[in-house]
């Protein structure tokens, strides 16, 4: 069987909703990567929060994180490192334009520092994993480098608005998405970026063909990575527009739907 490289999302995709990896699912990797196949990481999570897992599986293979603003190989410096950020400027318009909303807090991130508009224990605790530097205080002061991404933490029955807000006043500078519950939030980054943009950079450095990539997600930042792979696969938890689009619908993620998916399709024992 030629060589595939498996893609997995983290949250609602490899990870249980007790956010651990089960069982099966890690020996069912394992057994594909003894066979030859590459497994990599593509989320929209920084990489601090995402190392845990990597390191748990023995990956040896780049990662894409913040979907698809940074890319690098955790293990080969000499891979490069591929970082691409919001410009400030579009940030601080970004930022005084929340103020004509009602919102709860926005938060941005430049690789693994954190800046928190408002000062907000229960936000904050998300983004405490890994031990960030956290700065709290207006964003249009405290924030000095282009960040990597933008969250906007806003009342549910807001995000309508500030969703269509963003999509008529800067669209040709950022792409934004929306979290799936219970956080109401949309997250921002740089036009053009996606997790297909860092997968389609990651599979041509490993030699890795379109048609022989097997791609799992489940949320609408899955959605051009699912749609570039050879093998799009949607979780049984995803949400609809996700399964419209994949070849392939399995279980879920707190079914073993990767392992039952790969064990089928790569003929694991």
């Amino acid at each position: 069987m030629k060589q595939h490289l498996i893609v997995l999302d983290l949250d609602g995709t490899l990870l249980t909703d007790q956010k651990v990896i089960s069982e099966k699912t890690k020996k069912t990797l394992a057994k594909a990567m003894e066979q030859g196949h590459q497994v990599m990481i593509a989320t929209g999570r920084p990489y601090r929060s995402s190392e845990p897992y990597y390191k748990e599986l023995g990956l040896k293979t780049p990662i894409v994180n913040f979907n698809g603003a940074f890319v690098h190989h955790p293990l080969d410096n000499s891979w490069g490192r591929f970082h691409t950020p919001i410009g400030l400027e579009i940030v601080h318009e970004v930022v005084e334009s929340m103020h004509d909303f009602n919102f709860h807090n926005i938060v941005a991130e430049v690789l693994d520092d954190v800046y928190v508009h408002h000062h907000d224990e229960k936000l904050m605790d998300i983004f405490k994993f890994g031990n960030p530097y956290i700065t709290t205080g207006d964003l249009r002061s405290y924030l000095k480098v282009d960040p990597t991404s933008m969250l906007i933490h806003a009342p549910f029955e807001k995000v309508g608005e500030i969703h269509d807000h963003l999509n008529q006043v800067h669209a040709e500078v950022i792409d934004h998405r929306r979290w799936g519950a219970p956080w109401h939030v949309i997250e921002i980054v740089k036009s053009g970026l996606s997790k297909a943009v860092g997968l389609d950079q990651v599979s041509k450095s490993l030699g890795i063909a379109k048609e022989n990539i097997i791609a799992f997600g489940d949320e609408d930042n899955d959605l051009e990575m699912i749609d570039f792979a050879g093998v799009g696969v949607a979780m049984g938890n995803a949400i609809a527009p996700l399964k419209n689009i994949a070849n392939e619908i399995t279980l879920s993620n707190n079914e073993d739907g990767i392992a039952e998916l790969l064990i089928d399709r790569l003929h694991l024992k």
